[in-house]
């Protein structure tokens, strides 16, 4: 009897280790289903927002395709003038609309081949002063021999429109060169002297003048053919802006033409005779 009683009580225990074994399996499959689950539904959330990304990035495309082709239809002309028209009347006529540099004639400065000759060496030319006694124009046949080697002295010439005070980041104009310089070393010039504002002097035309600079330096057979023209509109004492080119001779190393605005972040200029608002 007892004997029964043992192995009864030993079948009950394997049929419980049984279900406990068969239990405890069912849990497992029925997690890796619900992970498996999520994961769809992962996948199908991550698929549905790529799909909308795709989309939106259609609609950008396509409205940059309209904006190319709305400037392209409506904007053109204002637009090529900026860049191509190199004439003075069409230069000072433009208005500062952000841009302090813009660049014309596709950046081609307008040099016949004759202009670019270094038959007669390196040279530089200064037009007389108009009726207003404003300067001109500068030109110049670049080369490393023109480079001054004394310091340079201070300027004492005011150029027309010269009314200058402080502002908050320092004076508001410089007596600046057209052709800088360190590239030829004229100085107090009046035909090479014009009035511009800080931002105007620098960073803008002296970036050009640096990397002019650079060039000559690298070699004496380097030449560069420069040109720098202040811009008036009709009678003003002060420049509207000043057109620099310039081409390397034998190379593009140097090219550039382009239309710097004569202005000042901040304040107001008053173009008829320099005198300026700030604010």
């Amino acid at each position: 009897m007892k004997k029964s009683v043992n192995i009864i009580i030993t079948i009950l225990a394997l049929f419980t280790l049984a279900g406990c074994s068969n239990s405890s399996s069912k849990p497992t499959q029925e997690t890796k289903v619900v992970k498996d689950y999520s994961y769809q539904k992962k996948a199908s959330k991550l698929n549905k927002q790529n799909k909308a990304l795709k989309s939106d990035i259609k609609d950008l495309q396509d409205k940059i395709t309209k904006n190319e082709d709305f400037l392209t239809e409506n904007d053109q002309g204002k637009f090529s003038n900026n860049s191509s028209d190199t004439s003075k009347d069409n230069l000072a006529n433009l208005d500062y609309t952000g841009t302090q540099e813009i660049v014309v004639n596709n950046n081609q400065p307008e040099f016949s081949d004759d202009d670019k000759s270094t038959a007669n060496g390196a040279w530089q030319t200064y037009g007389d002063l108009d009726n207003l006694n404003r300067a001109t124009s500068a030109n110049a046949l670049l080369n490393v021999s023109l480079m001054p080697t004394a310091k340079r002295e201070g300027l004492t010439w005011n150029p027309t429109g010269w009314h200058n005070k402080k502002i908050s980041s320092g004076w508001l104009y410089n007596r600046s060169h057209l052709i800088g310089y360190q590239l030829t070393g004229q100085n107090n010039n009046p035909k090479n002297l014009m009035t511009g504002t800080r931002s105007l002097n620098s960073p803008e035309m002296q970036a050009h003048e640096m990397d002019i600079a650079y060039y000559l330096k690298q070699s004496s057979n380097h030449f560069v053919r420069y040109r720098v023209t202040p811009i008036f509109r009709g009678d003003e004492l002060l420049a509207r802006g000043v057109q620099m080119e310039a081409q390397s001779i034998g190379d593009n190393e140097v090219q550039f033409n382009v239309y710097i605005f004569n202005v000042q972040s901040g304040v107001t200029l008053n173009y008829n005779d320099g005198t300026s608002q700030v604010g």
